[in-house]
């Protein structure tokens, strides 16, 4: 078994199993151009990689709020100036070569897009083989606080670039992003909108994760889109279904909020490098989360 934040889900729904794992490490690689050995052999069939032509992109640095460097990947627009700015949250895996090319994607749209590595202070993601190792060493001992910090950190770099117009700001990540895409628009003001792919929403109050999407639905500052499959096995339905009942109860921006449960469609589905990967899901999500970011202000 295997897990996503605090609660216990099995690795098929990850769309992977040990078996998939290579021996040799990716450590020293940088962030961005390989994935963690734990989701090898990729499914380079259908893997998409997102030219960086007419973009700036590659590896920054990000000063953290107690001083210490944080390294992030950022794409954006090669030229021009006031992109919308979108914070890419990563899987559990770190900020491997598909949530690289997704901050490319993000920026062929004409955003300022970037990825920070939230796990700097726990450990390297790439050189694990096993994701209960990963979970376990890695993983379960990031703290929400800091997350939320160093994602205020990365704004902060954003804005101080003289690139991004951080006023127009979003955040979108996947799986472990996912539930913390819910969790950094309601602690952040400034999110004009989220977009949550598959992210937990249920989970244990414990002293690294004290709440979880569910106990903040009523309270967001933009609205947020989720994104869910409907055969997920780690996020069960009716989980999804007490999300959508508490964002009625909600302020505004929780009753503007709208979760898209896509029939018979795995956990991870965007997940263009794993098995798990459905083309037709995928491309409707990418869509709406470009009109979600476009409809509410992030653009």
């Amino acid at each position: 078994m295997g897990m996503d934040g605090d609660r216990t889900i099995s690795l098929e729904s990850y769309g992977l199993s040990r078996r998939n794992a290579l021996k040799a490490t990716a450590s020293g690689a940088a962030l961005g151009s390989t994935f963690a050995l734990a989701v090898q052999p990729v499914q380079a069939q259908t893997m998409i990689t997102t030219p960086t032509d007419g973009l700036t992109a590659g590896e920054v640095k990000v000063k953290t709020s107690d001083g210490k460097e944080m390294v992030a990947y950022r794409a954006m627009p090669a030229s021009g100036t006031g992109f919308g700015t979108i914070l890419v949250v990563q899987e559990i895996f770190g900020v491997h070569a598909h949530i690289a090319d997704m901050c490319r994607r993000f920026a062929k749209a004409g955003y300022y897009a970037i990825a920070p590595e939230l796990y700097f202070r726990q450990g390297d993601p790439k050189g694990y083989t096993e994701i209960p190792k990963l979970i376990s060493e890695v993983v379960a001992k990031v703290p929400d606080a800091q997350v939320m910090g160093d994602l205020d950190s990365t704004v902060a770099f954003a804005k101080g670039e003289g690139k991004a117009d951080t006023a127009k700001l979003g955040i979108t990540g996947f799986c472990w992003g996912g539930r913390i895409t819910w969790l950094y628009d309601a602690h952040n003001p400034a999110v004009k909108a989220g977009v949550a792919w598959y992210g937990r929403v249920v989970g244990d109050a414990t002293p690294l994760t004290p709440k979880h999407p569910i106990d903040i639905a009523k309270t967001l500052n933009g609205p947020v889109l989720g994104l869910y499959g409907g055969a997920d096995t780690g996020i069960p339905n009716d989980t999804v279904d007490k999300m959508r009942a508490a964002l009625k109860d909600g302020n505004a921006a929780a009753k503007k909020s709208e979760i898209v449960t896509y029939p018979d469609t795995p956990h991870a589905f965007n997940a263009d490098y794993r098995p798990s990967y459905r083309k037709e899901q995928a491309e409707d999500g990418w869509k709406r989360a470009l009109a979600w970011f476009k409809a509410n202000g992030v653009t």
